[in-house]
Parts: C-alpha cells; structure tokens; sequence
C-alpha cells in the first residue's frame, strides 16, 4: 500500500478528513521493520498499524463535552458505600477502595457519618472527624455563600475542589434501631451470580415485593434547627424527601435546588406512574439512585432506568462486579474518562419525547488477538487452543436493547470472525455498545474471555482496536478485537 493510497484509506475508512499524503508517509515509516526503510505498507505493517494505540476506538483523555452547565446537567460517575472492601454486611472500611474507585474516575465517592458517642463530634465510619474537612481540604473544599444554592455549580468551576452533599444526621441510636431491624426482615438478594446474569430490561413488569432499608435522606426536614451551624455550613447540596409522597418530593421549587434519593425499586415504581415529573425535577435537581438494600452481595442493578429518567446519581458498588458494573464503567469511557457525561437534550428541555429518527449501527467483528500472551496455554483447554465466540449487542432504552452471536471459531488463539452485525437505534444518546468474548466449551460452562462497553455517540469511525477488560473492569494487556464501525 502506498501512501497515496493510505492517505485515502485515512479520510474514506477512517474518517479523518484533513489526513495528508506526509502524514501517510509517517505512519507507514512508523509501522514498518526497522531493518528496511519502506515507502510502502506491506501486510505486517498495516495490521501492526490498525492493532496499534494510533487509531483507538474512542478518543483518550479528550474532554469534547461542555462543562460550564450545572451539574444537574449532566451524569456523574458515582460510587454506593464507597469505603466497603467487599459485602455489605461483614466487610471492612477502608480508604483502599475509595483510592482505586478515584483512579477508575469515580466523582461521587459515600462516606457514612455519625454523631461520636459524647455528641460533641461527627465521625466518618473509616475513622476522619468532619471538624477535620476544613483542616485537610482547606480552600479546596466548596462552601455555599448562601444557606440553599438557586442553581448547582458547574464541573468547570469545580475543578480540584470537592462539595459536600447530605442532611443533618439523625440521632445515632434511632439510626441504628432502624437499620438492625430493617436487616432482620431481609434475606440474602437471590440475584443470578456475580457476571453470568443478563441484565433485565428497564421497567420490566414485575412483582418485587422487597422492602428496602434506606440508605440516605429519610423524611426529617432539613430546616432542622438543632444542627451545629459548622456542620450546615458545610454542605453545599442539600438532601433529603421531606413530608408526603412521591408528588410533594418531586416539587420543583424555582428559587433552590436539592437532591433527591430513591432506591433501585422505588425508582422503578415511580417511574412507572411519574415519569414526566422524574424527568422535569432532574433538569434543575440531582436525583440519586441507590441500589436496594437486600444486595448484600455488592452487586448492582441496570443503570439505564435512572439515565433514562435523567437520574444525574445513579450510585453503584463499585468493590462488586458483573454484567450491570461493566455498562456503568463503559458509559463514564465517554469524554476522556472524567467523571462527567452531558445529558441529552431532550433530558434537559420543557419536552417529554425521548425518541429520536431511527440510526443504524452497522459493526463489523474481523478478528481478535491477545490471549495467547494474558492467559496461561491450559486456562480455556488442557490439549487444544480456544474456541472463540463474540456476543455483542446494545444496552439502552428497551426498543434498542438486544444481544447477538457470532459464530464460534475452532482451535484458534487468533480467530478471525468477519461477521457484521447491524443495530437499529432509536435513542443512540443513552446506548452502549456491548461485547463480551467467551471460550465455547461443550461439557462445562463456557469460559469468559474478555468484555467491553462503549458509548455509542463517542466511538470513532473506521477500522479500531478494541481493547478488552476482565470481569472487574481492569484492562487486558494485550487482549483486543480489530473491528469496523459505520455512520452512527
């Protein structure tokens, strides 16, 4: 291939436009054996080009988005018991899990708080005083001139600054009465096991009769006025339900703004009777969701009914892992991976439709290459390679949500599919492209081998590598697809 020629491979295939015949020229003088100055791509050159970090699937550390609206605008990356290490009942706190939760680009990050014994003091459970915040966060920690915000700040004026989001606390030994006897009437979620359960599709009818122990708000006014006026100084957005039921908790009131917190079910079921008024509260408003209390196991829920309602919060274990944490981790791969995905439109205006024309995904799976070099030679057959299948498919609103499989190919570390999928969209703002690698094994269950999620508005044009992740969302070393993504 020569440079003119990949030059034109660049702007049709690739989408890049204002690629030049000099910038061809670089690629391939890049690309090719260091023992021969080629002019010309030969075949090892241009995969080692496509397989290569030049061409990604999604445009790394590039914030494209706008972040000068209020945070209300747009959803946050966000983490439920965030000091846990593993269950929810008997594991241990520690800042371990709050470090590596950051790292992955967590923005939202739960600390519980109590009153100490003495009531003169607020303990953090992984041991941090609240009268140490100033001390340690110093300038860096975002306070309110005003007791309620009229409008929340934005990401932009944000940045290197942290805000705190709660309510007054209740007294500590009503609090804890309400959690132990809420935990006695629950047994353990009977949710399928940890990544081999498909994720149910939103607002599926059913009959979940579980109660849930909450976890944050209650019903106590926030006007509260036994509270320490150093500890109301401090918070920043205020929580909390207020009296009555689902109508007076979702009052827009035009001269503040709060958040609201709902579990998983209670989402679930106001949606179903209120949803127009979910979404008209979170155009102004943060809603969190919170997954429900009987997920004793850390495991987690599907986060697009609370996207697709503008849910700014939808809070998740992140110490768990599964099926539902891999659409969370993918949906927050969009815009450079910092925290912040703006809401669509129709989520933020006066309207109600949801729906946008008809787009078609078409994708297009050639080959994969990698576990040859990340697994050991015996971990998917003791005698023969591999037999690779592909499930890939689309995660979003129930008209767009379906899963497909590739043909499953024999004794091989570096199978090659060629098969092309198309997908038809009608909301491609909320829809994650889904892939997941498994090892086709006839007298056990199969094996897994890989998994990605994609934003669908952010993946680039053209012939990519697709790197994949393990079941805790930890990238491969070198586990890839080579695949081929049309107009979306």
């Amino acid at each position: 291939m020569t440079a003119d020629r990949l030059q034109r491979f660049l702007v049709e295939v690739q989408n890049e436009d204002k690629a030049t015949v000099d910038e061809a020229e670089a690629i391939i003088a890049n690309n090719s054996s260091v023992m021969f100055h080629r002019k010309e791509f030969n075949v090892d050159g241009f995969f080692r080009y496509l397989l290569g970090s030049s061409v990604p699937v999604l445009s790394p550390h590039s914030i494209q988005q706008d972040m000068t609206a209020p945070l209300s605008h747009y959803f946050i990356f966000t983490g439920h018991n965030s000091y846990l290490t593993g269950n929810q009942l008997s594991s241990d706190c520690s800042d371990v899990p709050i470090i590596q939760a950051l790292e992955k680009g967590v923005r939202v990050i739960e600390l519980d708080i109590w009153p100490n014994s003495t009531e003169d003091d607020v303990l953090v459970l992984h041991g941090i005083a609240l009268y140490m915040v100033h001390r340690i966060f110093g300038n860096m920690l975002f306070t309110p001139d005003k007791e309620c915000l009229e409008e929340f700040p934005s990401p932009e004026s944000l940045k290197k600054r942290f805000i705190i989001s709660t309510k007054p606390p209740k007294e500590y030994l009503k609090a804890e009465k309400t959690k132990d006897e809420g935990n006695e009437s629950h047994e353990k979620d009977s949710s399928a096991s940890a990544w081999g359960g498909e994720i149910p599709n939103a607002l599926d009818d059913k009959d979940d009769s579980d109660e849930d122990v909450s976890d944050d708000d209650g019903d106590d006014d926030l006007q509260t006025g036994d509270v320490a006026p150093e500890y109301k100084s401090l918070i920043a957005i205020h929580a909390g339900k207020g009296k009555g039921g689902l109508d007076d908790w979702l009052k827009v009131d035009p001269d503040k703004v709060r958040r609201l917190s709902l579990s998983e079910n209670e989402l679930e079921k106001a949606a179903k009777t209120h949803g127009p008024q979910i979404v008209r509260f979170t155009q102004r408003n943060i809603l969190r969701v919170y997954p429900k209390g009987i997920r004793f196991d850390s495991s987690n829920y599907n986060p697009l009914v609370g996207w697709m309602h503008g849910a700014q919060m939808v809070a998740f274990n992140m110490q768990g892992y599964g099926r539902s944490l891999w659409l969370m981790q993918g949906m927050f791969r969009g815009n450079g991976g910092c925290g912040y995905i703006k809401k669509p439109d129709f989520l933020l205006t006066g309207g109600h439709e949801v729906f946008d024309p008809r787009v078609e995904l078409p994708v297009t799976i050639y080959m994969g290459e990698g576990w040859f070099y990340d697994f050991k030679h015996t971990h998917f057959d003791a005698y023969s390679p591999p037999d690779f299948y592909v499930r890939i498919g689309i995660a979003g609103v129930p008209a767009d949500s379906i899963m497909k499989k590739s043909k499953s190919v024999e004794d091989s570390w570096n199978p090659a599919w060629d098969e092309e999928f198309e997908f038809a969209l009608t909301v491609p703002e909320l829809a994650l492209l889904r892939v997941e690698v498994h090892e086709n094994d006839i007298s056990e269950a199969d094996d897994f081998a890989g998994q990605t999620c994609l934003p669908v508005r952010e993946i680039n044009k053209g012939i990519r590598p697709v790197p994949l992740y393990n079941q805790e969302g930890d990238k491969y070393p070198s586990v890839k697809l080579l695949m081929l993504f049309d107009t979306v």
